[in-house]
């Protein structure tokens, strides 16, 4: 797959998961390897990144065209997950997820 590199990608990329440890430590359950677009596409979802720091992402490595129709892809699943855990109006972002990937 074209563009397609495996990364360890975690589903919060947040501060909350940091422990102050000198040593490294695993302990976010949903880490995994996937595709790094998955992981700087969530970076979108609920802001906090500035446009430095994807200007800088770029410089280091460039994503593959197309990235952008593809963060909507990423996302849906985030969505859907926050609409089974809080509710509220996930499941209308959801839809229109939904509806911008079937106009692909």
């Amino acid at each position: 797959n074209k563009g397609f590199c495996k990364v360890k990608v975690k589903d919060d990329d947040g501060n909350g998961n940091q422990n102050g440890a000198t040593m490294p430590v695993i302990f976010d359950p949903a880490t995994y390897y996937g595709d790094r677009e998955a992981d700087i596409a969530m970076t979108y979802l609920f802001g906090g990144f500035n446009d430095e720091f994807y200007k800088g992402y770029e410089f280091e490595w460039e994503l593959p065209e197309g990235h952008e129709k593809r963060r909507t892809v990423y996302n849906l699943y985030h969505i859907l997950n926050h609409q089974v855990l809080f509710g509220g109006s996930y499941m209308q972002e959801a839809r229109g997820m939904i509806e911008d990937i079937l106009r692909m």
